[in-house]
């Protein structure tokens, strides 16, 4: 995948036209209050550049997984939270079709520099599908398509790509997906190096294709979280009763081997902290010892990575000039398990070097210990920074023109 460079809403001339934004709003919501604003608050920037050069501004998103149209889903919260935001009227268009006849009147009376969100596109049954009824009715009450929900850019739906095969103006991205595109897809493609990748998380299967993807780019792979003791088995270890990915064995020997073969250096766990169960609940106090990880007590569990392996992590990490990290190092929802999130988070906030968070609970964790603002880069979407990380192509980036 070569380096992406893509039209991006700076380059816009939309005076007087009807801009459609694809947002990521899929915002937590409880007994209809929104609960966190982040991702309102991310989309600010793009909204605010499109009103001030006098665009008529048509914002849509989805909002959890509704079956067709269901109150409890509908986005009326965020154009209340919005017009707080921006300091003026947010009008919501609530309209089943999304972008049918109430949505096209209020369309129609808008000024340049107003701003209309549209109802959940999830309420249109074809949006997942790509059908090409609906693509072709957000197509028909736009000239400018902006996509800028990074969250969402590795589904190919009707309201990420399907739209722009019928819309005749210009497509480009956002602010917040060009940050995307810069720090996660860039970083990769063309890092500065040394380049240091590391992955945490519970499963290998999730990562099978990044581990490879990212062994051929970095030059030290990093393996944390419950992942680690596949790989420690499959390197002839007892792990106890640790997590552990029978059916995978022979792909991680298969990594090492490869990234023996390529000269990159792969690092494991060398000590664990471990217990005789998971904490319940989760947050649970819990009594937890350190071992080397070729001794781990059969009747026990790895749980979290431990100091001997929180310095080789940080000692790894110290001359790059380049990481990117997806996935913590133990069940750091929990205060005892979550030493080895929090010494990476911190090796992270201390190095001279790009670094970029991968989404899902590796930037919660970061979030939450407070290491958000050491960051070169958050990602804001899970899944969507995973299939990048894979070095795919996502649906909702490749349909935009490119530069």
């Amino acid at each position: 995948m070569a380096k992406l460079n893509k039209k991006n809403v700076e380059s816009l001339s939309v005076g007087g036209k009807r801009v459609l934004v694809r947002c990521d709003f899929n915002v937590p919501l409880k007994n209809g209050e929104i609960t966190n604003d982040n991702r309102i608050v991310a989309a600010l920037p793009t909204i605010k550049k499109l009103i001030e050069n006098g665009g008529k501004v048509i914002l849509c998103s989805h909002l959890g997984k509704p079956k067709g149209v269901d109150d409890a889903f509908t986005l009326a919260p965020v154009a209340k939270r919005l017009s707080q935001l921006l300091g003026k009227e947010v009008k919501f268009a609530k309209d089943a079709q999304v972008a049918g006849e109430i949505a096209k009147k209020a369309i129609s009376e808008m000024n340049n520099g107003d701003v209309i969100l549209l109802e959940n596109t999830r309420f249109r049954p074809e949006e997942s599908k790509n059908g090409e009824a609906f693509s072709k009715d957000l197509a028909s009450i736009a000239d400018v398509y902006v996509n800028d929900a990074f969250g969402s850019a590795h589904r190919a739906h009707c309201s990420t790509a399907g739209v722009t095969d019928f819309i005749n103006g210009e497509t480009a991205v956002g602010y917040l997906m060009n940050k995307e595109i810069e720090f996660l897809g860039n970083a990769v493609e063309s890092p500065e190096r040394p380049f240091v990748a590391i992955l945490g998380g519970a499963k290998v299967a999730d990562k099978l294709n990044v581990i490879s993807n990212l062994l051929e780019k970095c030059d030290t792979l990093i393996i944390g979280g419950g992942m680690a003791y596949t790989f420690l088995k499959a390197q002839g270890m007892e792990v106890g009763k640790s997590l552990v990915d029978d059916e995978k064995l022979d792909y991680c020997k298969e990594m090492l081997n490869k990234a023996e073969k390529l000269g990159k250096k792969l690092l494991l766990p060398v000590d664990t902290a471990i217990a005789e169960a998971f904490p319940n609940p989760i947050d649970a106090e819990i009594p937890a010892e350190y071992v080397a990880t070729d001794v781990i007590p059969a009747n026990t569990l790895g749980l979290d990575i431990g100091p001997e392996t929180c310095k080789l992590f940080a000692d790894a990490v110290k001359s790059a000039k380049t990481v990117v990290w997806n996935g913590p190092m133990g069940v750091f929802e929990n205060p005892t398990l979550a030493k080895g999130t929090i010494a990476v988070a911190q090796a992270l906030s201390e190095v001279d070097a790009t670094t970029v968070i991968g989404g899902g609970d590796s930037a919660a964790a970061v979030v939450q210990l407070g290491f958000a603002d050491k960051m070169s880069h958050i990602s804001t979407g899970g899944g969507a920074s995973l299939e990048y990380l894979e070095g795919k192509v996502l649906p909702g980036i490749d349909v935009i023109q490119n530069a």
